[in-house]
């Protein structure tokens, strides 16, 4: 899936802080900026996974996964991924 495309289907939250709290949800899943907490998201049985650095969505796509909740690693989504990996298994 290409780049322009791998938006489609995906809902784009963005909450202007000192850095950018960012969220991409997908109907699985969630990929999110560290403002997020996968411990929290375990507590509620959310699928999430973790990127840092990122000030936009597309630098989501490319960031590397740091961390991921319970439900997220289920479905396959591990750290190290790529954020666009993630992001596809939760669309």
């Amino acid at each position: 899936m290409s780049d322009a495309t791998i938006w489609q289907g995906i809902e784009q939250h963005r909450i202007a802080l000192a850095a950018p709290l960012l969220i991409a949800r997908g109907a699985k899943g969630m990929l999110a900026c560290g403002y997020i907490n996968p411990a929290t998201c375990d507590k509620t049985g959310e699928a999430c996974a973790i990127v840092t650095g990122v000030k936009c969505f597309d630098d989501m796509l490319q960031a590397k996964v740091i961390a991921v909740s319970e439900a997220a690693a289920k479905l396959g989504v591990r750290p190290g991924a790529p954020g666009k990996e993630a992001l596809n298994v939760f669309r």
